[in-house]
């Protein structure tokens, strides 16, 4: 299970990668990036304290 929320995390920090090349290239505009950034970002808060009480055991 860990393994896997370990690779969760990392294609999800890809993926905020990814967004952010697309506003800057202007393949997204300002009110898709903010939704869709949002999203990202509350998705790696949950993916970072699943693994982080994961760790704990």
């Amino acid at each position: 299970m860990r393994h896997k929320l370990k690779i969760a995390l990392k294609e999800t920090n890809e993926t905020e990668y990814w967004i952010e090349i697309f506003y800057r290239s202007n393949i997204l505009n300002e009110t898709q990036y903010s939704s869709i950034i949002g999203d990202c970002k509350e998705l790696l808060k949950l993916l970072i304290a699943s693994v982080n009480t994961l760790n704990q055991y």
